[in-house]
């Protein structure tokens, strides 16, 4: 692969913002996850991005492991990995084009369905999810997460609906996705998508994801939790709109 010095420019940026939305605000990762498509054909950027996470995923895990909430964790887990096989059988049958449009369809069904619970709750302080929530939430965020790398705005969804505090938050996020990733991992091999080559890349990249990933937590000490809180809303929000749009 050969870039000129604005796309490796870009590629950094991107990488960078890999390990900062492990760290620091989630849902940057969409701008990032934007980024390499425009370089790279979107089934390469698949496998080029996936140990890029997972490196970020270490730095998260390190950083916030005193915080995570494991009992979020091991809701999830045993419906993502079912998520994960169907995705992976998705992708032999779906063009790019149309794993993103399935993907941004479900992230909105996930925010509308936020907003509503939000709004139901408005007077309940203490609230309990319903029993369907977490084994949908943990289908498609193995869905979302093995046929796009975005998983993000859904685990976010999640997280949020159980009003964790930001630092429960994070780590409970980077415990899911240390796991799930590294699941993924055969899968996208089997489909060729991780190579010498992308994995060369991915080399280079990664003192970009280790500044983002440093980055992170001293962001996040100064945030309030409700700005963190709608801030992660926001970005959910453009997370849909340019899966759906662009």
């Amino acid at each position: 692969m050969h870039f000129e010095t604005w796309q490796w420019i870009l590629l950094g940026f991107g990488a960078a913002l890999a390990g900062f939305s492990k760290t620091g605000i989630p849902g940057t990762s969409i701008l990032f996850i934007a980024i390499f498509p425009m370089l790279i054909p979107a089934r390469q950027a698949t496998g080029i991005v996936l140990p890029l996470l997972i490196f970020a995923d270490l730095f998260a895990y390190t950083i916030y492991r005193k915080n995570l909430e494991w009992r979020g964790v091991g809701r999830l887990l045993p419906w993502a990995l079912a998520g994960v096989i169907l995705g992976w059988m998705a992708l032999g049958r779906i063009n790019d084009r149309q794993a993103t449009k399935v993907v941004g369809g479900i992230i909105a069904v996930m925010l509308l369905l936020h907003w509503w619970r939000r709004r139901a709750e408005a007077d309940v302080v203490a609230a309990k999810s319903p029993v369907w929530f977490a084994p949908v939430m943990g289908l498609f965020a193995g869905f979302t997460t093995m046929v796009a790398n975005a998983a993000g705005p859904v685990m976010a969804l999640y997280l949020l609906a159980r009003r964790l505090p930001k630092l429960e938050f994070l780590g409970t996020s980077a415990a899911f996705f240390l796991v799930i990733n590294w699941v993924k991992v055969p899968f996208v091999v089997q489909l060729g998508l991780i190579t010498p080559e992308s994995l060369k890349l991915n080399f280079f990249l990664l003192p970009a994801v280790a500044a983002g990933a440093l980055l992170g937590r001293p962001v996040v000490d100064r945030i309030n939790q409700r700005y963190f809180e709608n801030g992660v809303l926001v970005l959910t929000t453009l997370a849909v709109v340019q899966l759906l749009i662009f």
